[in-house]
């Protein structure tokens, strides 16, 4: 039912001529905004910009929340969390303005976060050399549904207490994703794709960890930075 609702959207948008254009268009600026939004990567611009030393090469080499913590510590971090957590907020907000007029108002809350999440992963303005998007999905999770985000966070946090691997508990809620969502909210195609894209694209982005992982070489999480 809700494939066929969001084809019959689609069709009658597409079917009307004069709104055939402001419609593309409005995607378009949603889809361009929001990549934008995630290019904005706090981790590189305080560490680069700010502290004149760019995150990305130190420790692990990416440009996320734990790796800043790792190296620089301190309460810069919090800024970089802002960051992540409000380009996240900034884009979908953005989407469901200029898509909610249409009926798309919750479509407009996954291509928002689809397209935050691959600017975060891959930045034009920093060689697209970005972080691997946990804090800015996790973000869209408490966007879309409460249930989502509990599940999610849940498993997060339970696995970081428990192991102290931030990486495993970024993957473990990554594959919850699209499962909560599918149990919960019942979406169509479209929700559907979005949200297993997103979750592929974190787990590739932590490929590295995974191997770090399997050779027990992947580095525990310690509220004591280290020191360069």
């Amino acid at each position: 039912m809700q494939i066929a609702g969001c084809g019959l959207k689609l069709q009658r948008l597409l079917g009307e001529e004069n709104l055939m254009l402001p419609f593309w268009s409005a995607v378009i600026i949603a889809i361009i905004a929001s990549y934008l939004f995630g290019c904005f990567n706090g981790a590189i611009v305080i560490s680069k910009y700010v502290l004149h030393n760019d995150v990305r090469k130190h420790g692990s080499g990416n440009a996320g929340i734990t790796n800043f913590y790792r190296t620089f510590g301190g309460p810069l971090t919090f800024l970089v969390l802002l960051c992540d957590v409000l380009k996240m907020v900034g884009g979908v907000l953005l989407a469901r303005f200029l898509l909610a007029p249409f009926g798309l108002y919750l479509e407009a809350t996954y291509i928002a976060g689809l397209f935050v999440v691959l600017g975060h992963t891959f930045p034009v303005f920093f060689s697209f050399r970005g972080g691997k998007g946990i804090l800015s999905g996790g973000t869209l999770t408490v966007m879309i549904d409460w249930r989502v985000a509990l599940i999610a966070i849940g498993i997060f946090l339970i696995t970081v207490i428990l192991t102290r691997w931030v990486s495993l508990g970024s993957i473990f809620a990554t594959i919850s994703f699209p499962i909560a969502v599918s149990c919960f909210l019942h979406p169509g195609t479209l929700e559907s794709t979005i949200s297993f894209l997103i979750s592929a694209m974190i787990i590739f982005m932590h490929r590295e960890n995974i191997k770090r992982l399997i050779r027990g070489e992947e580095n525990r999480f310690s509220f004591h930075r280290k020191r360069s």
